[in-house]
């Protein structure tokens, strides 16, 4: 799991990119690859511009129309779920 946010930005572009900034002062610039739907829970997958193919998830909060949070997903067995299940997404789009 990843280290704590302190901070995200979002730059409207052709593809959304988010800002993530660490709490050891570190900032990221991530793809949005999506969002989706586990067991009730709403989950983010994004992509690290570096090119090294690392796809970072999260839990995923709308708030409003234009504005949403990122959570830390708390336990390893509910990351290890929400990874599994955006890897069988994943798997599907190949396969279309």
């Amino acid at each position: 799991m990843a280290e704590d946010i302190k901070n995200v930005n979002i730059e409207e572009e052709e593809e959304d990119i988010i800002t993530l900034e660490f709490d050891d002062d570190t900032a990221v610039d991530c793809y949005v690859m999506g969002t989706f739907e586990l067991n009730g829970k709403e989950y983010i997958a994004l992509e690290p511009e570096d090119g090294t193919g690392d796809v970072y998830i999260y839990g995923y909060k709308q708030v409003s129309d234009d504005e949403f949070e990122i959570l830390e997903i708390e336990s390893e067995e509910e990351f290890d779920a929400a990874a599994a299940e955006f890897d069988a997404i994943m798997a599907e789009e190949e396969d279309n």
